[in-house]
Protein backbone atom coordinates (compact mmCIF):
# COMPACT_ATOMS: atom_id res chain seq x y z
CA UNK A 1 0.00 0.00 0.00
CA UNK A 2 1.35 3.43 -0.97
CA UNK A 3 1.10 6.27 1.56
CA UNK A 4 1.70 9.85 0.45
CA UNK A 5 3.45 11.60 3.32
CA UNK A 6 5.02 14.93 4.22
CA UNK A 7 8.39 15.43 5.89
CA UNK A 8 6.82 16.80 9.04
CA UNK A 9 6.85 14.11 11.67
CA UNK A 10 8.68 11.57 9.51
CA UNK A 11 11.49 10.89 11.95
CA UNK A 12 12.00 7.39 10.61
CA UNK A 13 13.74 8.63 7.45
CA UNK A 14 17.46 7.94 7.17
CA UNK A 15 19.67 11.01 7.60
CA UNK A 16 20.81 11.27 3.97
CA UNK A 17 17.27 10.74 2.71
CA UNK A 18 15.97 13.49 4.98
CA UNK A 19 18.74 15.92 3.90
CA UNK A 20 17.96 15.43 0.22
CA UNK A 21 14.23 15.78 0.91
CA UNK A 22 14.88 19.08 2.72
CA UNK A 23 16.53 20.39 -0.45
CA UNK A 24 13.66 19.14 -2.59
CA UNK A 25 11.11 20.99 -0.46
CA UNK A 26 12.28 24.18 -2.19
CA UNK A 27 11.73 23.14 -5.82
CA UNK A 28 9.06 24.71 -8.03
CA UNK A 29 7.84 24.59 -11.61
CA UNK A 30 6.63 20.99 -11.44
CA UNK A 31 5.56 18.18 -9.16
CA UNK A 32 7.97 15.44 -8.08
CA UNK A 33 6.82 12.23 -6.42
CA UNK A 34 9.48 10.07 -4.77
CA UNK A 35 8.49 6.51 -3.96
CA UNK A 36 10.61 4.77 -1.33
CA UNK A 37 11.24 1.00 -1.25
CA UNK A 38 8.79 0.46 1.63
CA UNK A 39 5.90 1.93 -0.34
CA UNK A 40 5.74 5.44 1.14
CA UNK A 41 5.60 8.37 -1.28
CA UNK A 42 6.64 12.00 -0.81
CA UNK A 43 5.54 14.94 -2.96
CA UNK A 44 7.67 18.00 -3.72
CA UNK A 45 7.13 21.08 -5.84
CA UNK A 46 3.89 22.34 -7.30
CA UNK A 47 1.46 21.84 -10.17
CA UNK A 48 -0.90 19.06 -11.19
CA UNK A 49 1.24 17.09 -13.62
CA UNK A 50 4.47 15.67 -12.35
CA UNK A 51 7.20 13.09 -12.61
CA UNK A 52 7.99 10.07 -10.49
CA UNK A 53 11.27 8.77 -9.08
CA UNK A 54 11.09 5.22 -7.75
CA UNK A 55 13.86 4.44 -5.25
CA UNK A 56 15.14 0.86 -5.10
CA UNK A 57 17.99 1.55 -2.68
CA UNK A 58 18.14 4.59 -0.38
CA UNK A 59 21.94 4.52 -0.62
CA UNK A 60 21.38 6.73 -3.66
CA UNK A 61 20.76 9.74 -1.40
CA UNK A 62 24.23 9.50 0.14
CA UNK A 63 25.71 9.35 -3.36
CA UNK A 64 23.79 12.49 -4.36
CA UNK A 65 24.99 14.44 -1.32
CA UNK A 66 28.61 13.37 -1.83
CA UNK A 67 28.91 13.52 -5.63
CA UNK A 68 26.08 15.73 -6.88
CA UNK A 69 24.76 15.03 -10.36
CA UNK A 70 27.56 12.49 -10.85
CA UNK A 71 26.29 10.60 -7.80
CA UNK A 72 22.70 10.76 -9.06
CA UNK A 73 23.77 9.37 -12.43
CA UNK A 74 25.95 6.67 -10.87
CA UNK A 75 23.07 5.59 -8.64
CA UNK A 76 20.93 5.27 -11.78
CA UNK A 77 23.62 3.21 -13.54
CA UNK A 78 23.74 0.92 -10.49
CA UNK A 79 19.97 0.43 -10.59
CA UNK A 80 19.29 2.28 -7.32
CA UNK A 81 16.42 4.25 -8.90
CA UNK A 82 14.26 4.54 -12.00
CA UNK A 83 11.75 6.90 -13.55
CA UNK A 84 9.15 6.32 -16.28
CA UNK A 85 9.94 9.83 -17.60
CA UNK A 86 13.68 10.26 -17.11
CA UNK A 87 13.89 13.34 -19.35
CA UNK A 88 10.99 15.03 -17.54
CA UNK A 89 12.54 14.28 -14.14
CA UNK A 90 15.96 15.61 -15.13
CA UNK A 91 14.38 18.69 -16.72
CA UNK A 92 12.57 19.54 -13.48
CA UNK A 93 15.82 19.15 -11.53
CA UNK A 94 17.74 21.22 -14.10
CA UNK A 95 15.21 24.05 -13.87
CA UNK A 96 15.80 24.11 -10.12
CA UNK A 97 19.59 24.09 -10.45
CA UNK A 98 20.17 27.07 -8.17
CA UNK A 99 17.79 25.75 -5.51
CA UNK A 100 19.50 22.35 -5.60
CA UNK A 101 23.02 23.74 -5.86
CA UNK A 102 24.45 21.47 -3.16
CA UNK A 103 22.87 18.42 -4.75
CA UNK A 104 24.10 19.43 -8.22
CA UNK A 105 27.73 19.99 -7.25
CA UNK A 106 28.13 17.56 -4.34
CA UNK A 107 30.66 17.92 -1.54
CA UNK A 108 34.27 19.00 -2.08
CA UNK A 109 35.69 15.81 -0.57
CA UNK A 110 33.21 13.58 -2.38
CA UNK A 111 34.21 14.99 -5.76
CA UNK A 112 37.96 15.27 -5.19
CA UNK A 113 38.72 12.06 -7.07
CA UNK A 114 36.36 13.02 -9.89
CA UNK A 115 38.00 16.44 -10.28
CA UNK A 116 41.43 14.84 -10.34
CA UNK A 117 40.29 12.36 -12.99
CA UNK A 118 38.85 15.20 -15.09
CA UNK A 119 42.14 17.10 -14.81
CA UNK A 120 44.11 14.01 -15.86
CA UNK A 121 41.87 13.68 -18.93
CA UNK A 122 43.40 16.85 -20.38
CA UNK A 123 43.44 17.28 -24.15
CA UNK A 124 47.11 17.27 -25.02
CA UNK A 125 47.71 15.64 -28.40
CA UNK A 126 47.99 12.20 -26.81
CA UNK A 127 45.10 12.91 -24.44
CA UNK A 128 42.85 14.17 -27.24
CA UNK A 129 43.36 11.02 -29.28
CA UNK A 130 42.67 8.83 -26.25
CA UNK A 131 39.58 10.81 -25.24
CA UNK A 132 38.11 10.91 -28.75
CA UNK A 133 38.66 7.20 -29.35
CA UNK A 134 37.02 6.39 -26.01
CA UNK A 135 33.75 7.79 -27.36
CA UNK A 136 33.75 7.62 -31.14
CA UNK A 137 35.44 4.27 -31.62
CA UNK A 138 32.66 2.27 -29.97
CA UNK A 139 32.13 1.00 -33.51
CA UNK A 140 30.52 2.31 -36.67
CA UNK A 141 27.87 -0.40 -36.44
CA UNK A 142 26.78 0.98 -33.05
CA UNK A 143 26.27 4.53 -34.30
CA UNK A 144 24.58 3.38 -37.52
CA UNK A 145 21.80 1.83 -35.46
CA UNK A 146 20.49 5.08 -33.97
CA UNK A 147 21.88 8.10 -35.85
CA UNK A 148 20.20 9.31 -39.04
CA UNK A 149 21.24 7.61 -42.32
CA UNK A 150 23.77 10.40 -42.90
CA UNK A 151 25.40 9.63 -39.52
CA UNK A 152 25.41 13.20 -38.22
CA UNK A 153 26.30 13.29 -34.51
CA UNK A 154 25.45 16.93 -33.76
CA UNK A 155 22.31 19.01 -33.46
CA UNK A 156 19.95 19.07 -36.41
CA UNK A 157 18.13 22.24 -37.48
CA UNK A 158 14.37 21.70 -37.63
CA UNK A 159 13.15 25.29 -37.77
CA UNK A 160 13.75 25.89 -41.48
CA UNK A 161 11.32 25.24 -44.32
CA UNK A 162 13.51 22.48 -45.75
CA UNK A 163 13.66 20.51 -42.49
CA UNK A 164 11.35 17.54 -42.06
CA UNK A 165 12.62 14.31 -40.56
CA UNK A 166 15.93 14.00 -38.73
CA UNK A 167 17.99 13.36 -41.85
CA UNK A 168 16.54 16.40 -43.63
CA UNK A 169 17.04 18.54 -40.52
CA UNK A 170 20.70 17.52 -40.38
CA UNK A 171 21.18 18.54 -44.00
CA UNK A 172 19.38 21.82 -43.25
CA UNK A 173 22.01 22.49 -40.57
CA UNK A 174 24.84 21.91 -43.04
CA UNK A 175 23.19 24.11 -45.68
CA UNK A 176 22.83 26.96 -43.22
CA UNK A 177 26.54 26.74 -42.37
CA UNK A 178 27.44 26.80 -46.07
CA UNK A 179 25.21 29.85 -46.64
CA UNK A 180 26.79 31.70 -43.73
CA UNK A 181 30.29 31.03 -45.09
CA UNK A 182 29.33 32.96 -48.25
CA UNK A 183 31.59 30.57 -50.10
CA UNK A 184 32.06 30.24 -53.85
CA UNK A 185 32.77 27.09 -55.91
CA UNK A 186 36.45 26.30 -56.00
CA UNK A 187 37.22 27.85 -52.63
CA UNK A 188 38.89 25.80 -49.89
CA UNK A 189 37.37 24.94 -46.52
CA UNK A 190 38.95 23.25 -43.51
CA UNK A 191 36.66 21.20 -41.28
CA UNK A 192 38.07 20.58 -37.81
CA UNK A 193 36.34 17.42 -36.61
CA UNK A 194 34.83 15.99 -39.81
CA UNK A 195 33.04 13.05 -38.19
CA UNK A 196 31.63 10.55 -40.67
CA UNK A 197 31.71 13.08 -43.51
CA UNK A 198 28.20 14.57 -43.51
CA UNK A 199 29.23 18.19 -43.95
CA UNK A 200 32.13 17.32 -46.27
CA UNK A 201 29.77 15.44 -48.60
CA UNK A 202 27.46 18.43 -49.00
CA UNK A 203 30.33 20.93 -49.26
CA UNK A 204 31.98 18.92 -52.05
CA UNK A 205 28.64 18.80 -53.86
CA UNK A 206 28.60 22.62 -53.66
CA UNK A 207 31.97 22.72 -55.43
CA UNK A 208 34.22 23.39 -52.43
CA UNK A 209 37.67 21.89 -51.90
CA UNK A 210 37.35 20.22 -48.51
CA UNK A 211 40.06 19.24 -46.05
CA UNK A 212 38.71 17.40 -43.02
CA UNK A 213 40.43 16.38 -39.78
CA UNK A 214 39.48 13.67 -37.31
CA UNK A 215 41.20 11.69 -34.56
CA UNK A 216 38.88 8.70 -34.94
CA UNK A 217 40.07 5.90 -37.27
CA UNK A 218 36.55 4.45 -37.27
CA UNK A 219 35.06 7.74 -38.49
CA UNK A 220 37.80 8.27 -41.06
CA UNK A 221 37.19 4.86 -42.62
CA UNK A 222 33.57 5.69 -43.46
CA UNK A 223 34.20 9.35 -44.33
CA UNK A 224 36.88 8.50 -46.90
CA UNK A 225 34.64 5.96 -48.61
CA UNK A 226 31.76 8.41 -48.57
CA UNK A 227 33.61 11.50 -49.84
CA UNK A 228 36.62 10.34 -51.88
CA UNK A 229 36.91 13.82 -53.43
CA UNK A 230 37.77 15.37 -50.05
CA UNK A 231 41.18 15.40 -48.39
CA UNK A 232 40.29 13.68 -45.12
CA UNK A 233 43.06 13.11 -42.58
CA UNK A 234 43.72 11.40 -39.27
CA UNK A 235 45.32 14.52 -37.83
CA UNK A 236 45.25 16.75 -34.76
CA UNK A 237 43.99 20.25 -35.51
CA UNK A 238 47.13 21.68 -33.90
CA UNK A 239 49.22 20.25 -36.72
CA UNK A 240 47.47 22.31 -39.41
CA UNK A 241 49.95 24.43 -41.41
CA UNK A 242 47.97 25.42 -44.55
CA UNK A 243 45.62 28.35 -44.99
CA UNK A 244 42.02 28.09 -46.21
CA UNK A 245 39.35 30.41 -47.54
CA UNK A 246 36.91 29.24 -44.88
CA UNK A 247 36.78 27.06 -41.78
CA UNK A 248 34.04 24.96 -40.17
CA UNK A 249 34.00 23.10 -36.86
CA UNK A 250 30.80 21.36 -35.74
CA UNK A 251 30.58 20.44 -32.06
CA UNK A 252 34.27 19.72 -31.76
CA UNK A 253 35.07 22.79 -29.64
CA UNK A 254 33.43 21.19 -26.59
CA UNK A 255 36.12 18.49 -26.65
CA UNK A 256 39.05 20.95 -26.73
CA UNK A 257 39.22 21.72 -23.00
CA UNK A 258 39.59 25.22 -21.53
CA UNK A 259 43.36 24.95 -21.17
CA UNK A 260 43.63 24.53 -24.95
CA UNK A 261 41.18 27.23 -26.04
CA UNK A 262 44.00 29.71 -26.84
CA UNK A 263 45.71 27.08 -29.01
CA UNK A 264 42.45 26.25 -30.78
CA UNK A 265 41.63 29.85 -31.66
CA UNK A 266 45.24 30.57 -32.56
CA UNK A 267 45.05 27.64 -34.99
CA UNK A 268 41.78 28.93 -36.45
CA UNK A 269 43.26 32.42 -36.88
CA UNK A 270 46.38 31.02 -38.54
CA UNK A 271 44.44 28.69 -40.87
CA UNK A 272 41.89 31.30 -41.99
CA UNK A 273 42.93 33.48 -44.91
CA UNK A 274 42.38 37.25 -44.68
CA UNK A 275 38.75 37.96 -45.54
CA UNK A 276 37.75 34.39 -44.74
CA UNK A 277 34.93 33.34 -42.47
CA UNK A 278 34.65 30.55 -39.91
CA UNK A 279 31.46 28.96 -38.59
CA UNK A 280 31.84 27.07 -35.33
CA UNK A 281 28.87 25.16 -33.94
CA UNK A 282 29.24 24.66 -30.20
CA UNK A 283 27.12 23.71 -27.24
CA UNK A 284 27.26 26.49 -24.63
CA UNK A 285 26.35 26.82 -20.97
CA UNK A 286 24.49 29.83 -19.60
CA UNK A 287 26.80 32.73 -18.77
CA UNK A 288 25.61 32.89 -15.15
CA UNK A 289 26.31 29.18 -14.61
CA UNK A 290 29.78 29.15 -16.15
CA UNK A 291 31.83 30.12 -13.08
CA UNK A 292 30.53 27.24 -10.95
CA UNK A 293 30.61 24.80 -13.87
CA UNK A 294 34.24 25.45 -14.78
CA UNK A 295 35.39 24.86 -11.17
CA UNK A 296 33.94 21.37 -11.01
CA UNK A 297 33.14 18.36 -13.14
CA UNK A 298 29.91 16.68 -14.15
CA UNK A 299 28.45 13.39 -15.31
CA UNK A 300 29.13 14.06 -19.01
CA UNK A 301 32.80 14.88 -18.40
CA UNK A 302 33.27 11.81 -16.24
CA UNK A 303 31.44 9.19 -18.27
CA UNK A 304 30.79 10.35 -21.84
CA UNK A 305 33.23 13.03 -23.07
CA UNK A 306 36.39 12.85 -20.94
CA UNK A 307 38.36 16.08 -21.07
CA UNK A 308 35.43 18.09 -22.41
CA UNK A 309 34.40 21.61 -21.39
CA UNK A 310 31.48 23.77 -22.51
CA UNK A 311 32.09 27.48 -23.02
CA UNK A 312 29.60 30.17 -22.15
CA UNK A 313 28.82 32.51 -25.02
CA UNK A 314 30.74 35.30 -23.29
CA UNK A 315 33.73 33.02 -22.62
CA UNK A 316 33.75 31.90 -26.26
CA UNK A 317 33.78 35.49 -27.54
CA UNK A 318 36.53 36.49 -25.12
CA UNK A 319 38.75 33.50 -25.95
CA UNK A 320 38.36 34.16 -29.68
CA UNK A 321 39.08 37.88 -29.29
CA UNK A 322 42.34 37.18 -27.46
CA UNK A 323 43.60 35.45 -30.62
CA UNK A 324 42.51 38.22 -32.99
CA UNK A 325 39.13 36.79 -34.00
CA UNK A 326 35.80 38.60 -33.79
CA UNK A 327 32.41 36.93 -33.50
CA UNK A 328 30.35 38.63 -36.23
CA UNK A 329 27.06 36.80 -35.63
CA UNK A 330 25.48 34.20 -33.36
CA UNK A 331 22.53 31.91 -34.04
CA UNK A 332 21.11 29.82 -31.19
CA UNK A 333 18.82 26.81 -31.70
CA UNK A 334 18.81 24.84 -28.45
CA UNK A 335 15.20 23.67 -28.82
CA UNK A 336 16.25 21.87 -31.99
CA UNK A 337 18.93 20.02 -30.04
CA UNK A 338 16.36 18.85 -27.50
CA UNK A 339 14.33 17.41 -30.38
CA UNK A 340 17.43 15.85 -31.96
CA UNK A 341 18.32 14.13 -28.68
CA UNK A 342 14.76 12.85 -28.29
CA UNK A 343 14.95 11.33 -31.80
CA UNK A 344 18.28 9.68 -30.99
CA UNK A 345 16.94 8.30 -27.71
CA UNK A 346 13.87 6.79 -29.36
CA UNK A 347 16.01 5.18 -32.05
CA UNK A 348 18.49 3.91 -29.45
CA UNK A 349 15.74 2.24 -27.41
CA UNK A 350 13.95 0.86 -30.48
CA UNK A 351 17.16 -0.72 -31.74
CA UNK A 352 18.45 -1.92 -28.37
CA UNK A 353 18.20 -5.65 -29.29
CA UNK A 354 20.57 -5.08 -32.23
CA UNK A 355 22.85 -2.90 -30.09
CA UNK A 356 22.97 -5.58 -27.39
CA UNK A 357 23.88 -8.12 -30.06
CA UNK A 358 27.05 -6.09 -30.66
CA UNK A 359 28.15 -6.96 -27.12
CA UNK A 360 26.84 -4.01 -25.06
CA UNK A 361 25.26 -4.78 -21.68
CA UNK A 362 22.45 -3.32 -19.56
CA UNK A 363 24.85 -1.01 -17.70
CA UNK A 364 25.88 0.49 -21.04
CA UNK A 365 22.20 0.90 -21.96
CA UNK A 366 21.47 2.80 -18.76
CA UNK A 367 24.58 4.95 -19.27
CA UNK A 368 23.52 6.03 -22.75
CA UNK A 369 19.91 6.49 -21.72
CA UNK A 370 21.07 8.77 -18.89
CA UNK A 371 23.44 10.63 -21.25
CA UNK A 372 20.77 11.32 -23.88
CA UNK A 373 18.08 12.27 -21.35
CA UNK A 374 20.51 14.38 -19.27
CA UNK A 375 21.50 16.43 -22.31
CA UNK A 376 17.93 16.79 -23.57
CA UNK A 377 16.89 18.02 -20.12
CA UNK A 378 19.66 20.63 -20.12
CA UNK A 379 18.40 22.08 -23.40
CA UNK A 380 14.74 21.96 -22.35
CA UNK A 381 15.58 23.75 -19.09
CA UNK A 382 17.59 26.41 -20.93
CA UNK A 383 20.79 25.75 -18.98
CA UNK A 384 22.65 24.86 -22.16
CA UNK A 385 22.21 25.94 -25.77
CA UNK A 386 23.77 25.30 -29.17
CA UNK A 387 25.09 28.20 -31.22
CA UNK A 388 26.50 28.94 -34.66
CA UNK A 389 29.33 31.41 -34.04
CA UNK A 390 30.51 33.25 -37.16
CA UNK A 391 34.09 34.47 -36.86
CA UNK A 392 36.45 36.57 -38.93
CA UNK A 393 39.77 38.29 -38.42
CA UNK A 394 39.45 41.51 -36.42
Amino acid sequence: MNNTLTLRGSDSLARDTRLVFRLLEQISGGLLEIRLPGGDSYLFGDGEHGVTLSVHDEAMFGQVLARGDIGLAEAYLDGYWDSPDLTGLLTLLARNRETLKRAVYGSWHGLLAARLRHWLNGNSKAGSKRNIMAHYDLGNDFYKLWLDPGMSYSSALYRTAEAGDLEMAQRAKYRRILRRLRSEPGQSVLEIGCGWGGFAELAVAEGLQVTGLTLSPAQLEIARRRVPQADLRLQDYRDTTEQFDHLVSIEMFEAVGERWWPTYFRTVARALKPGGRAVIQSITIRDDLFADYRQGTDFIQQYVFPGGMLPSRAAFRAAAARQGLAVRAEYAFGEDYARTLAEWRLAFEANWPQIAALGFDEHFRRLWRMYLCYCEAGFRAGNIDVVHFELAHR
